[in-house]
This record gives structure tokens, sequence and C-alpha cells, in this order.
């Protein structure tokens, strides 16, 4: 018997840490609790006492929204219906960054493509306003059909970003190699709709076509929990005392590590990483990020 409780006891602590830093269960609240539109306002639509949205673009113009506060550090996410059919030229954006020429930037951007051809969703960390660090993936199901949940976790050790519960990227402080990252700068929260096609799809040769619009992506969720901050704030007031500023948010879990290399073997199309035209001389913060 005192072996059976023990394996128990072991089984049920290797379960705990396995699963200790999936990040809580975002609390869905309407479009006004957070966020307020940007431009455009006749392109969004509301619905559902304003739980859902969709933002709309046409020949004239595209839309967005943004957060109404500033933060540093935090858990955001969205759920987010992407424009089905043919998107191309098109961009969905859910992002973070500050308001300075030297800002930093945490971006999702999805790239619309002609009917029957993937998404792609490309990842970007922006620091002391130098970017260059683009991640992209084809996702593993048509975001188009129905909602996923994109979400960013930011804290003073690491951004990770998910597709639902799937680590697809993480970018880990390597300021001690000399890599810039995001501590010191409030940043808000911008979703948009627009039209890219300069550079969207298959690098602009793919152009919008104007003839399926209006686009339309839908919203909802509308989830932040993060460190809300005056935008010439230097420092969190609440730093370590939120869930995600907790020591098992420090570093992805094992079975979080598996769950990304799977992601990155199967789905990653392009990683700067190994990028040996853009960068001879690898970045010093691949290695820790475990990019190659």
């Amino acid at each position: 018997m005192g072996s059976s409780l023990l394996t128990i006891f072991i089984l049920l602590s290797l379960a705990s840490v396995s699963f200790a830093a999936i990040p809580k269960r975002p609390i869905d609240v309407p479009f006004g609790r957070n966020y307020v539109p940007t431009w455009a306002f006749d392109h969004i639509k509301y619905f559902n006492g304003g739980s859902e949205i969709q933002l709309h673009l046409d020949k004239y113009t595209g839309t967005g929204f943004q957060s109404k506060g500033s933060y540093l550090f935090g858990h955001f996410s969205m759920y987010i219906k992407m424009v089905a059919g043919d998107s191309a030229g098109t961009v969905t954006a859910f992002y973070l960054s500050s308001q300075n020429s030297e800002h930093d930037e945490i971006d999702f951007e999805f790239l619309g493509n002609r009917t029957g051809q993937p998404y792609i969703l490309q990842t970007n960390v922006f620091t002391g306003g130098k970017g260059d660090r683009e991640q992209r993936i084809y996702l593993w199901f048509d975001p188009t059909q129905t909602y996923h949940r994109y979400s960013i976790l930011w804290n003073l050790n690491q951004i990770v970003f998910y597709v639902d519960d799937v680590p697809i990227r993480v970018f880990k402080n390597s300021n001690d190699l000399g890599v810039k990252f995001p501590f010191n700068q409030p940043m808000k929260l911008y979703n948009s709709l627009w039209n890219a096609d300069d550079w969207a799809t298959r690098g602009g040769l793919e152009k919008t076509d104007w003839s399926k619009a209006p686009f339309i992506a839908s919203y909802k969720g509308f989830h932040i929990d993060g460190c809300e901050a005056s935008v010439n704030a230097k420092f969190c007031d609440t730093q370590g005392k939120r869930w995600w500023d907790q020591p098992e948010f420090r570093d992805l879990d094992a079975a979080q590590w598996q769950r990304l290399k799977w992601v990155r073997q199967k789905y990653t199309i392009y990683n700067y990483c190994s990028d040996r035209k853009r960068y001879p001389q690898q970045p010093s913060e691949c290695i820790r990020d475990r990019d190659i």
C-alpha cells in the first residue's frame, strides 16, 4: 500500500510539473471594457452587446482598435476568425506596441492568401526600435472556419506566443547577451485589418481582389490581464505579484517545449535564425530561444 501511494504521489507531482506553466484561462469580456475604435469607426460592426465585433476592409479603408490602457507585462489574448475565401493582400493583426521612436513591439500578423492556399502566421519582436526577427508558420487548422485563441504572455523573463494552448514561439530575455528585451516601455494593444498587397502575399506578387470586398475578420474575448501603467512608467507596480510573473512562468515546461518543437518541425516555413543571407553570423538570442 505504501509503495502504491508513493507511486500515485510521484505521478501527481510529475503531472503538476508538466502543466505548471500553462497560462490561466482568459476571462471573456465585452469589447468596450478594454478597447476603443482607432480609425474608420463605421467599418467596425458590433454583435451580441459588444461581445463580438467584425472589422471590415474595402477599397476605401481598413479599420482597427486599441486598448484603453498601456501595460508593462501581462497576459493578453483574443479570439479571432480570419477573413474567409480569397484574402490575398490582406493582413489581420494583433500586437502590442510602445509609442516612441525606439519602440518595442510584439506582433501576430496573419497574411491572407488565394482561395485554397493556407494562411501564413508571421510573428516578430521589436526591441529598442529594431525588428527583423520574423518567423512564419502555417497553421494546423483552417483559421477562417471558427474562432481560435491567440495569446501573448510577456514577463521579465520571456515572451511566449500561443495559438490556443500551443506555444508557437518563445523570445527569452537575453539582455546579458547584448540583446535588448522589452521591459521599460509600456505598450498598448492594437488590432487591425488592412490592405498590404505590396508585400503580404508572395512578396506582393498577389494583389487584393477588390471584387471580393468587403473582407471581414471577427473578434471576441478581449482578454487583458496586465500591469497597467502610464506611458512614462519604467517599472510595474505589482512586479512579482501577478500569476504570470511567478517562477513557473520564467520558462516553458518540458511538455510545452515538446509542443513548440512539433510546431517548428512540421509547420515553420521561415525563421530568421536560420537565414544566413540576412544573418551570416547567427543572432545571439537564437540558441537560448532553441531556434536552431
